[in-house]
């Protein structure tokens, strides 16, 4: 019967998708590697793995093998933390998802976190809120600070709100329908914009918005990155919508106007989603209290 370790080969072969790369991850030679995976497939009885020249993929049976390995995986390191929790010391690294839109808020984890356990560390990585939500299935992500009117979180998953996103407008001052303010939904529609791509859950908000009040703006621009979108406010090039809590982390490009988006007023609530688990790993819980510290 498979054990962890051969556990772990199988889920660094889904994160590389490569056997070379894979192998040099898990610190065994290539031919260890295969021939461990070999074994697997014996030990089951079925293949796991797609082979031609490379590795193409895992069969319907090695899929199955690949979601439990990844469970056991977190268990076991689960399981750990509370044995080195026991012993004062609680260490591990968590990798958490966060839309686009909350990257600065959870860009305060870290110090919040390292503030009740210094050895435990934190990668932040920027996602949709769909490849969060399959990073929290694949157990590739330990949670993820996203949208919670995501119909896709209401089995299986433990939510917290944490915030609710409000929009603004920031427009170059030329382009600006008023210098301080409020500006309407209708007199955003009404200027180049730039806009995140179709794909990201705050360009859906956006888009459905504009149908509600009978408007269908072009963007002259579309990005996946905010960054990029606020360099076209600060080129004078167009306006974009971002949420107030992101806007109004940066400073405003010289030149810039923001406006507060009413007629409607949105608001999208944002919380910490995580894959229901009992018992909750001690770095899970660790890891909520301290994003409710930032509230």
């Amino acid at each position: 019967m498979a054990d962890l370790r051969d556990m772990q080969l199988l889920v660094a072969l889904s994160r590389h998708q490569h056997f070379a790369r894979a192998a040099d991850e898990c610190g065994i030679s290539q031919p260890a590697f295969s021939g461990r995976i070999r074994n697997m497939e014996g030990s089951f009885g079925v293949p796991l793995v797609k082979r031609g020249n490379r590795f193409l993929g895992f069969t319907a049976e090695g899929d199955i093998v690949l979601k439990w390995a990844s469970k056991m995986l977190a268990d076991a390191e689960g399981m750990r933390q509370e044995i080195d929790l026991m012993k004062g010391a609680l260490t591990g690294k968590l990798s958490i998802g966060a839309v686009p839109t909350a990257l600065t808020f959870a860009a305060d984890v870290p110090a919040a976190l390292r503030a009740l356990h210094p050895d435990l560390s934190l990668e932040i990585v920027s996602a949709s809120s769909a490849d969060i939500r399959r990073g929290l299935e694949d157990f590739s992500l330990d949670a993820g600070v996203t949208y919670l009117d995501d119909d896709g979180l209401r089995g299986g998953f433990k939510t917290d709100p944490l915030y609710d996103e409000r929009y603004v407008l920031l427009v170059p001052a030329a382009m600006a329908p008023r210098m301080e303010g409020a500006a309407s939904w209708r007199e955003a529609s009404e200027l180049p914009l730039c806009l995140l791509t179709r794909n990201m859950n705050n360009r859906r908000i956006i888009d459905d918005v504009f149908r509600q009040i009978g408007a269908s703006p072009v963007p002259v621009m579309e990005t996946n990155a905010f960054t990029a979108a606020f360099a076209q406010v600060a080129s004078g090039a167009a306006a974009t919508i971002a949420p107030e809590r992101l806007a109004s982390s940066l400073p405003i490009a010289k030149g810039a106007v923001r406006l507060s988006l009413e007629e409607p007023l949105v608001e999208r609530r944002i919380g910490l989603v995580m894959v229901e688990r009992d018992p909750m790993p001690p770095a899970m819980a660790v890891l909520k209290t301290a994003l409710m510290t930032l509230l």
